[in-house]
């Protein structure tokens, strides 16, 4: 059949009757060979057992879980941490794994790092992110061998499972335990310079400010009282110091003789002078201060009188003695004790008020320095509450991861559990020859059409009108019908000879044209 044209139905099922005999040869040998090199692979026993990861029995709201990275990875990190070089040598030594292959103890452990199989189960419910457990598998020639090796990789994993549970708690705990330290020696530094501002600046706090404020009104109070008390007092003492004066000019008038001796008169303008400065000294102290400029000049000009009055001379005889002085009368005694209390008095009143006034001097001072002080105060508070806050926060993490080291080591948190222990094979996993028999026969169609497609494809022969068509690319003129009572023979020299007629035709309009002249 022309491999150039296009065929349909018919075209395929005359093909398949005359090759369908091609397909049953690969359809029949590769089944056969397939079948027959599965058994030369050795034989592969598959040993699996099931692990399940059962969750903390305590109540996460309880004890928080100091491992928070999911199962996923943490098998990973395990799987890696057992397949390794250091891990896998061991068991390859105590089961003697390959050792008839020749192999070099590199090959050997890939082959069985290539053998062992970790399935994880995903949960079907949805619910929750950890997985519910996973599968170990280990592949080998030997069925015990092969449930041997799968116990000890699935003891390796729990173990390891427990192990790292308990390292990472503990390591948990251990740097807590150092952060706490730090924090303890970092809030310890901050109370000592608190407390030192504190005692630095005692009174000038913040929350201070209305018990200063008060406290100066107060002073300025009993400032007041005590200038006024003060004033009460001079004047008291001023007025027995010109009662005194009165009554020694009165006692010695009384004793001067009955002859007129020169006397120097009492000087009675410089003690009613006195008087007055002194009074107009006690108004300006119920204003201002003893520091006040002009109470200042009254005390010059007052002291000045003063030594004016005590300069006067003494009445004296007339041939120049003293005239003896009579003893000072009950009156004068008198006037002279209640001037010396006045002036004790006034020395301790000026004491007072003098303290007064410094008590005044620092609150002040404590008033107008606040506002800077509240600054530094927050600050130093602030960073005492961080420190306290931090210390805090470390204190109930490490009583947090205590509590889940405790819980650890009880194995009452997550662990793995062995479900299903590692079974005994009883048949190979591999070579399963129902899948080499399936190949084979897949395989031998394959090729039967392959090769069917192969022959058609280079078959030129002319099997009909079709054929006849698609080869001449000509229109038909006419058809003669076949007729059934030719005999055999005389149909099969009428093809021929119309085989022979179609070729000459087919040679003379394919055949190139003589060169004219």
């Amino acid at each position: 059949m022309l491999g150039h044209r296009s065929l349909n139905l018919d075209d395929y099922l005359s093909i398949l009757k005359r090759r369908g005999w091609i397909m049953l040869l690969p359809l029949i040998l590769l089944p056969i060979l397939t079948v027959a090199y599965s058994y030369t692979i050795p034989p592969q026993f598959l040993s699996q057992t099931l692990v399940l990861v059962e969750g903390q029995r305590v109540a996460e709201g309880i004890v928080k879980p100091v491992i928070s990275a999911d199962l996923d990875s943490r098998l990973s990190s395990m799987k890696e941490q057992i397949l390794s070089r250091s891990s896998i040598q061991p068991i390859i030594d105590r089961y003697n794994l390959y050792a008839d292959k020749k192999m070099s103890m590199d090959d050997r452990i890939d082959a069985t790092r290539k053998n062992i199989d970790i399935k994880t189960i995903t949960s079907d419910t949805g619910r929750g992110s950890g997985l519910p457990g996973f599968y170990i598998a280990f592949r080998f020639g030997d069925p015990h061998t092969a449930q041997q090796v799968c116990t000890e990789i699935t003891s390796l994993f729990i173990n390891e499972n427990l192990r790292s549970r308990s390292d990472s708690a503990e390591g948990t705990v251990d740097f807590l335990k150092s952060q706490l330290s730090d924090a303890k020696r970092n809030l310890d530094e901050q109370d000592a310079r608190l407390a030192a501002f504190q005692q630095k600046y005692i009174g000038r706090l913040p929350g201070e400010e209305a018990t200063n404020s008060n406290m100066l009104s107060s002073l300025n109070t009993q400032l007041e009282a005590a200038t006024q008390a003060l004033a009460r007092m001079q004047q008291d003492k001023t007025f027995a110091e010109s009662m005194l004066a009165q009554q020694l000019g009165t006692q010695s008038m009384a004793n001067a003789p009955a002859s007129p001796v020169p006397m120097a008169p009492v000087n009675s303008a410089a003690m009613d002078e006195l008087m007055t400065l002194q009074g107009q000294r006690t108004e300006l102290l119920t204003h201002y201060t003893a520091d006040y400029p002009d109470v200042i000049a009254l005390d010059r000009h007052i002291a000045e009188l003063r030594r004016q009055i005590a300069r006067t001379p003494i009445p004296r005889t007339s041939s120049g003695a003293p005239i003896a002085a009579k003893p000072d009368t009950a009156g004068i005694q008198q006037l002279r004790a209640q001037i010396q209390a006045a002036q004790f008095g006034i020395e301790q009143k000026r004491q007072e008020q003098a303290q007064i006034q410094g008590a005044i001097g620092n609150y002040q001072s404590r008033v107008m320095t606040s506002p800077a002080i509240d600054q530094q105060y927050k600050q130093l508070t602030r960073d005492n509450q961080t420190a306290q806050l931090f210390y805090d926060d470390l204190r109930n993490k490490i009583n947090s991861s205590q509590m889940a080291t405790d819980l650890e080591k009880r194995q009452q948190g997550e662990q793995f559990r062995l479900m299903d222990a590692a079974n005994l094979p009883e048949a190979p996993f591999s070579p399963k020859r129902s899948v080499f028999l399936t190949g084979g026969i897949a395989a031998g169609f394959f090729i039967g059409l392959i090769l069917i497609a192969l022959l058609e494809f280079k078959d030129t022969s002319i099997r009909g009108e079709r054929d006849i068509w698609a080869f001449l690319e000509l229109p038909v003129l006419t058809s003669i019908s076949l007729s059934n009572q030719v005999p055999s023979s005389s149909r099969s020299l009428g093809r021929n000879w119309f085989r022979r007629i179609f070729l000459q035709r087919v040679r003379r309009s394919t055949a190139p044209e003589p060169a004219k002249g």
